[in-house]
């Protein structure tokens, strides 16, 4: 398995995850297929969280109800802030009708159902009705938080097989919502955009690699190229892909897999493209990474309804970046 110690590059590949989706919803050119930030963040909870589940069941020292209350402790006081202040400013600004809207969504996102809620009430993740929806964003908390309600218990049950037949079963999971992402891209567009069972694999990738399922290589070269690779498939995603790419489906395998060969290669030497993700500005930039995910999206729906457009000038776009990378998390 792979080490499990602090990696810089880590922290800089969530600065890699985050930027694209902050600057896409901004309507920045250029990232026209941000919104696949997201997928590299699952890829990356996937590979941390199992990681720390491994280490501490094989060790006997592990907890169900510490592992919830580290979650809590990690996501609750930044996503309660956020969702006080956006009910407390929707009050003022809101009408009626978008304020009744908004406190639904408030109450999804704290069971951590929004992705269903959304799914039912938007619909679609690119539509136009979207861009006014405060808490549209928190769709992606609920799907990990979903996941994570039954997977310590799955990692529980099979530790005492050790980590191979741990990693065939996650591969097969992964491989069966893989499977039903492909089939909903055309089927079922908008449920395959939200809901939990067609993200399940790209939680999994992360998983799989956290648990050893690829071996570990010696040759330099090959470690690079990886790494290269990998960036280079991320890039592509958020560079080529737009709102008509059915999403996610194979299209997402780009992001999903290249995030998992930058972390796979990194975990055995520090590349290039691991010493890039590892600079000062990135490794910033990824520790503020949550709470900027949580904060730019209502920041960016309130400038909207000030300036009276769901799409913003540029220079006030780059405001309310800076404003969502200034708050609290």
């Amino acid at each position: 398995m792979s080490s499990i110690g602090y990696r810089r590059d880590i922290d800089g590949l969530r600065a890699l995850a985050v930027l694209p989706v902050v600057f896409a919803h901004a309507g920045l050119e250029g990232f026209s297929g941000g919104f696949v930030g997201v997928d590299v963040f699952f890829v990356i909870s996937g590979y941390l969280i199992t990681s720390i589940l491994v280490r501490e069941v094989e060790a006997g020292s592990f907890s169900l109800a510490n592992f919830y209350e580290r979650r809590a402790r990690r996501i609750l006081p930044a996503l309660f802030a956020v969702l006080i202040t956006t009910i407390a400013v929707g009050w003022f600004v809101l009408p009626p009708e978008p304020l009744k809207e908004l406190a639904q969504s408030v109450l999804a996102t704290v069971l951590f159902v929004s992705n269903i809620w959304f799914w039912q009430s938007t619909e679609d993740y690119f539509g136009a009705g979207a861009d006014w929806q405060p808490l549209l964003h928190t769709w992606s908390l609920s799907v990990e938080e979903q996941f994570y309600l039954g997977f310590p218990l799955l990692i529980c049950l099979l530790a005492a097989r050790g980590r191979g037949p741990m990693w065939l079963v996650v591969a097969g999971i992964s491989l069966l919502s893989l499977g039903l992402s492909i089939w909903a891209t055309s089927a079922q567009p908008f449920a395959n955009y939200f809901l939990t069972p067609t993200r399940i694999w790209e939680l999994g990738i992360g998983a799989l690699v956290a648990l050893g399922a690829f071996p570990n290589v010696k040759r330099a070269w090959l470690l690079e190229l990886a790494g290269a690779l990998g960036t280079l498939m991320i890039l592509t995603s958020v560079f080529l892909f737009d709102t008509s790419t059915p999403f996610p489906g194979v299209a997402a395998l780009l992001p999903c897999v290249g995030t998992a060969t930058l972390i796979w290669a990194g975990s055995q030497r520090l590349t290039v493209a691991g010493f890039l993700l590892s600079s000062r500005l990135l490794v910033s930039v990824g520790l503020i990474s949550y709470s900027l995910y949580l904060w730019h999206w209502p920041v960016l729906v309130l400038f909207r309804f000030l300036n009276g457009s769901a799409e913003l000038p540029f220079e006030i776009a780059i405001k309310a970046i800076l404003v969502s990378g200034g708050l609290p998390g």
